[in-house]
């Protein structure tokens, strides 16, 4: 009995220490449950919803690009698209069968879409088809119900409304590549496309913009099940050009055909109002996707069409550099406006013999300003002989050979303006004697492009330096114009080859009499070149030198012709460049009347609204 009774009471313990474990337990766990539940409950509930809810980024709309009066030039157009999503497809090369019986679908693109849809989930929509048109968007959502897992949206795409004409001033956008990744998230979203050319690339920052969000509620696999909230973002800046695209469309076509550049420039300002380079190309396969044949067609093409010439051609300038040798001489001291030099020809230097390309038996004897008129070689190569390249470099540098002028564009190149030191440095050959004459022509090793000639004609005709700009401003932000301090040259100096440019185009043995403008738009100064890509062989110049028409274009001379208008007060220049013209008084020049005829038409409209030039009333524009 005793021991019964000892052995319930350790029973009895036992039992008391395991309840008492239990309700210890209990309210370790009671204690738990409420320090989750009651305290730390707020905490909890966002982590929750940070699974269920999900933000994502959105890309803004990119800003459009204008020119100078608002005309869009890149915009963002409609952009009907088709996507698919596997899992309600079911048999997706099925689907897709179907689907060419509406649209276009090639064999390329059905493999990148069975890629894609490898690599995502099921339920992610991959595209199909982008820039579909109206009838197209409109048939597919006829077939709609027999084509499972086919989903429409109408999206944006960028648009380029002028086309090749505005393509390289332009650019255009393409998708992220790796190379572009600066760890900007936006960057890294899916289809989003940056500048890669042009002022798309010039101005690609601000016209992003800034980035929106997405507020969306997700299952525990992450499919999206709504749409909670959406911030659009800000949309990219407006980017306003200097460009006129009225008169760059102009000039396009009047060198349609060709391969060529006009550059148009503000004598006071420095804006450009054209930047043509033809022939240009199309940006939009650029934007969507470029195939490779189309790519093998622009790089194969003998015209270049992807090459810039405005800022990226280089080309010997001609006879349009001898202003700058007569500058340079009349500066150094070595030459007077009344240097006479007889030209029966050609001139003797040692063995050699170098001719007058523009008149065989000789211009008889003139003065500079007659010179310049008639465009005399053998006038020239004596002043190159006795002023020497360098002091001639130095002057060219200062109306804009040999330099880039960070206008901003990709591709720009700047030329060359060789002196004595730069050839030992680049040929480890002393500078000759004979390579005076050539650089006193515009032959040799100079080499220039459209847009500094264009500068340098602005410069010799206001007597400024003026700097080009493209970008007239961002947004709401008009970019300070840059200062354009007066040269430092004789105005008497100027006045010489000022002279000589009037009687190019006015006077009576002027190399460009066809360029003269009508009589109510002014006087027009000018000068023409021809610059030779081959050499002329002693054996071909004691046969007969071919014509320019019986050669094969390729060997053609370029053709130049620079001026600006109207003389008297100076205030736009212009540059053309036909690339294997023949003559700048035959190909160039006029093309250069042409245009400089639209500008000083359209000069009224050439201000910008409630804007006035210092200095004048509402009479003349800006």
């Amino acid at each position: 009995m005793q021991r019964e009774t000892s052995r319930y009471s350790v029973f009895s313990r036992r039992a008391a220490l395991l309840m008492s474990g239990k309700a210890a337990l209990a309210t370790v766990l009671a204690g738990r449950m409420y320090y989750l539940q009651v305290i730390e409950s707020d905490q909890y509930a966002v982590l929750a919803d940070e699974n269920r809810i999900h933000y994502r980024m959105l890309a803004p709309q990119r800003g459009r690009i204008l020119d100078r009066f608002g005309v869009e030039l890149a915009n963002n157009t409609q952009n009907l698209r088709a996507l698919i999503v596997a899992e309600q497809a079911g048999d997706v090369a099925k689907v897709l069968t179907r689907l060419r019986d509406v649209v276009p679908v090639g064999d390329h693109e059905e493999r990148r879409i069975l890629r894609e849809i490898k690599r995502r989930r099921s339920f992610v929509p991959v595209s199909v088809v982008e820039n579909l048109s109206w009838e197209q968007f409109a048939a597919l959502n006829v077939h709609l119900p027999h084509l499972p897992g086919i989903q429409l949206e109408i999206g944006e795409t960028r648009g380029y409304p002028k086309g090749e004409t505005f393509s390289h001033l332009i650019g255009y956008v393409a998708a992220v590549a790796e190379a572009d990744l600066t760890g900007d998230p936006l960057l890294e979203l899916p289809g989003m496309k940056i500048g890669k050319n042009g002022v798309e690339k010039l101005q690609d920052e601000p016209l992003r913009g800034k980035a929106g969000s997405q507020r969306v509620e997700v299952n525990a696999i992450g499919r999206v099940i709504r749409e909670l909230s959406r911030d659009h973002g800000e949309r990219g800046a407006d980017i306003a050009l200097t460009i006129d695209a009225g008169l760059q469309e102009y000039a396009a076509d009047r060198v349609d055909g060709e391969s060529a550049s006009v550059v148009v420039i503000d004598c006071v300002t420095g804006e450009l109002l054209t930047l043509v380079s033809v022939p240009g190309y199309d940006p939009t396969p650029f934007t969507t996707g470029l195939s490779q044949r189309l790519w093998q067609e622009l790089v194969s093409n003998p015209l270049a069409p992807l090459v810039n010439k405005s800022i990226a051609g280089q080309y010997p300038p001609g006879s349009t550099f001898k202003m700058l040798v007569a500058l340079a001489a009349l500066e150094s001291g070595l030459a007077t406006p009344d240097h006479r030099v007889g030209c029966s020809g050609s001139i003797e230097l040692g063995t050699h013999e170098f001719h007058c390309w523009k008149k065989k038996p000789g211009h008889g004897a003139l003065r500079m300003v007659e010179a310049i008129e008639q465009s005399c070689d053998v006038y020239f190569y004596d002043l190159a002989r006795k002023v020497g390249i360098d002091r001639i470099a130095e002057m060219g540098r200062r109306f804009g050979l040999g330099q880039s002028f960070r206008i901003g564009l990709p591709g720009e190149r700047p030329g060359l303006m060789p002196t004595r030191d730069w050839k030992k440095a680049t040929y480890g050959q002393p500078w000759h004697p004979g390579d005076n004459l050539n650089a006193g022509i515009g032959q040799g090793y100079v080499l220039s492009t459209p847009l500094q000639l264009a500068v340098m004609a602005a410069r010799l005709g206001g007597g400024r330096m003026v700097t080009p700009r493209v970008v007239r401003s961002v947004g709401d932000m008009l970019l300070p114009r840059p200062e354009a301090p007066v040269m430092a040259i004789k105005p008497e100096f100027l006045k010489v080859v000022q002279d000589g440019m009037v009687r190019v185009v006015n006077g009576g043995a002027g190399t460009a009499k066809r360029a003269k403008l009508p009589d109510n738009l002014g006087v027009l100064a000018g000068k023409t070149g021809s610059s030779q890509v081959r050499r002329i062989s002693k054996a071909e110049r004691q046969t007969r030198v071919r014509k320019n028409e019986e050669k094969p274009w390729i060997e053609r001379d370029h053709a130049w012709f620079v001026c600006y208008a109207p003389a008297e007060t100076p205030r736009y220049a212009c540059c053309v460049l036909v690339e294997h013209g023949g003559s700048g008084s035959g190909a160039a020049a006029p093309v250069a009347r042409d245009v400089m005829a639209e500008v000083m038409r359209r000069d009224p409209a050439r201000r910008m609204p409630g804007e006035r030039m210092a200095g004048q009333d509402d009479k003349r524009g800006a």
